[in-house]
């Protein structure tokens, strides 16, 4: 087994707890803005930067496994990384649902 990266102890729980911090803010932008259809680039860029974050974490879980890190280490990125891809990826649709009903409505109100 190799040298650990970090200490799993210690540490391994900041990468979950601020993935949850993130999407917590990230359901709060989406629950402020998409009913009203503002501010689309942002919550869509939040959401597609966080589900990059993901991706990396995922990535470098997979790395630590690969090379033999323990498992605190290899779970405490991985895990993560999975989970908030799989949860914002089902969400992906909704966010872009809920912005095209608030268009739709405002085309409804303009034909008035």
């Amino acid at each position: 087994m190799t040298e650990p990266w970090f200490n799993p102890n210690t540490y391994a729980w900041i990468p979950g707890t601020l993935l949850g911090v993130l999407g917590g803010l990230e359901g709060t932008l989406v629950g402020l803005f998409a009913p009203k259809g503002k501010q689309k680039q942002l919550v869509l860029g939040v959401h597609f930067g966080i589900m990059g974050v993901c991706c990396v974490l995922l990535v470098v879980g997979v790395v630590a496994l690969a090379t033999g890190q323990p498992y605190g280490v290899w779970y405490g990125l991985g895990f993560p990384g999975l989970l908030g891809l799989v949860i914002l990826g089902s969400l992906t649709p909704l966010i872009r649902k809920r912005y095209a009903e608030a268009e739709l409505r405002k085309s409804m109100a303009a034909d008035l």
